[in-house]
């Protein structure tokens, strides 16, 4: 990772923007490689409101040089460049200093598209339906459960250097559905766990990221009966009450088959407890809770139809819109389509 140039970068289309940062596709003049060029909102920049996104960047980029450049689920950090004004490389005329981070750009497709192309009648939670929450089809190249494990994964070679990854929403993870591979392209919400407790709740800890993992890629609700139901996505919402956050998933729990109520139970009544103190307990609770889901969906009476369903809506990955990004989908659904 290294300072580097803007100029040496071409622009070559916008891959989206998120409450923080907007991103561009861009290739590297000299090496060819493709890249991904991200800065604060310009909106925020604008007003000059993007000291708080700025503060973001300065701690991605010093957990990348602790602990990120060690592991292939994070998007590689390639450069970046000092705060300066940037209207020339962006052709605009905000007038303010701030900083811009290159990336590798990331393979597969966002598990959540670009809000802005919901209107655009783009089914932008697709990728979270059909691979995490309603993962009704997966050929045996692709390991069980592959985001939820990597996402574990992931926090535990930070959990080494004292640190939480939060904000897991399925906009901030690229997947390639054909080899089961995820890669995370922002971390920075970051907490450390010597971090002072932010008022009114306990100090993050490892309970926080098993929660999100358990929001926002795993239900308890039975597989859409049609197509339709993997438009939208499910979830997204921040957690801001952890203890409202929970009663709302016991609520949802009492409403399913016993196993899968039992075995979604334990995991609420531990991280309501704070009780993981790492990610291995975590996990063998979540893997037993997804396998009670999986037994419940294939014994449905409607079994057959919601996996016709699953494979319409995989469909949906074909059109142009997921094919702006490094994604062939050809290739990747073989295994799911064939």
């Amino acid at each position: 990772m290294e300072k580097v140039d803007l100029d040496r970068y071409e622009i070559t289309g916008r891959l989206g923007a998120g409450a923080d940062y907007e991103v561009r596709a861009a290739v590297d003049r000299e090496t060819g490689r493709q890249v991904a060029i991200k800065r604060p909102v310009p909106q925020a920049i604008s007003r000059n409101q993007h000291e708080a996104i700025e503060a973001r960047t300065e701690k991605t980029l010093q957990a990348y040089q602790e602990v990120g450049y060690s592991t292939n689920l994070i998007s590689p950090i390639l450069g970046y460049t000092g705060r300066a004004v940037h209207d020339d490389f962006f052709g605009d005329e905000l007038g303010k200093e701030y900083q811009v981070l290159v990336e590798e750009r990331a393979r597969g497709i966002p598990l959540l598209g670009d809000m802005m192309s919901k209107f655009k009648g783009v089914p932008i939670g697709a990728g979270q339906n059909l691979f995490t929450l309603f993962p009704l089809v997966q050929p045996s190249a692709v390991p069980p459960h592959p985001v939820h494990n990597q996402l574990l994964d992931l926090e535990e070679v930070y959990l080494k250097s004292g640190y939480v990854i939060l904000d897991l929403r399925p906009q901030n993870i690229f997947y390639q559905p054909g080899n089961g591979q995820m890669v995370l392209i922002d971390t920075g919400a970051l907490a450390r766990l010597d971090d002072d407790a932010p008022r009114g709740r306990p100090p993050f800890d490892v309970n926080d990221a098993c929660l999100e993992i358990l929001k926002f890629y795993t239900t308890p609700q039975e597989p859409p009966a049609d197509s339709s139901g993997y438009r939208e996505p499910r979830g997204i919402r921040p957690i801001i009450d952890i203890g409202e956050e929970l009663d709302e998933m016991a609520r949802d729990l009492a409403e399913s088959a016993p196993p899968v109520a039992a075995a979604g139970a334990e995991i609420l009544d531990n991280i309501r407890a704070r009780s993981y103190t790492d990610y291995t307990q975590y996990r063998a609770d979540l893997t037993a809770y997804l396998d009670r889901i999986k037994e419940r969906n294939t014994a449905l009476a409607n079994a057959a139809e919601a996996g016709r369903s699953w494979r319409e809506a995989a469909q949906w990955l074909k059109e142009d819109y997921w094919r702006g990004f490094l994604f062939d989908p050809d290739s990747e659904l073989a295994g799911y389509l064939a």
